[in-house]
């Protein structure tokens, strides 16, 4: 099975835990929040991957470090680490917020602008791509000033291109042909 197939697996277990005490909102923030940590934190990854370290001692130590968080939380994370899939963490996380937008009928956006962009225009935006996609947008921006102008939209697999480059090129293409 491929390593998003067990992921999204995974992420589904959660989200199901979640739904059993409706806190689908919690359980985000707290896989989230787990994920970075590990993505961020040298010394948590070496204890998580390291083969010296005992699967049920590293099982005991996220109870120790996470035991105010809901229980079901904890013994899912401890059920991933004794399964030794605690490296998929990450992508667990980001299979759950997948079925958690899935859920409320919302899509994830990347907008790459040529310069910062002000709440106004970052509004307009979602509001904009919303109305198109039929769907709640949340865009995460970036700045890229090889842009030029206007904006390039990624959601999932899909590319919007709407830049001034593009159209250079376009037009460059033309002139030629």
């Amino acid at each position: 099975m491929s390593a998003p197939a067990v992921a999204r697996n995974y992420a589904e277990v959660l989200y199901d835990l979640a739904s059993a005490t409706d806190a689908h909102l919690e359980f985000g923030d707290l896989i989230d929040a787990v994920a970075s940590a590990i993505t961020t934190s040298p010394e948590i990854q070496a204890v998580l991957v390291s083969p010296r370290v005992p699967k049920a001692q590293k099982s005991e130590l996220f109870g120790k470090a996470l035991g105010d968080l809901p229980v079901p939380f904890v013994r899912f994370l401890q059920a991933v680490v004794q399964r030794g899939r605690q490296g998929m963490l990450p992508e667990i996380a980001t299979a759950y917020q997948a079925l958690h937008d899935q859920s409320l009928n919302r899509v994830r956006a990347r907008v790459t602008v040529a310069r910062e962009p002000n709440e106004a225009l970052r509004k307009s935006v979602a509001q904009s791509l919303s109305k198109a996609l039929g769907k709640e947008v949340i865009p995460r921006f970036s700045v890229d000033p090889s842009v030029l102008g206007g904006a390039i939209v990624r959601v999932g697999e899909r590319v919007y291109d709407g830049s001034v480059r593009r159209r250079m090129v376009r037009l460059r293409r033309a002139l030629l042909q």
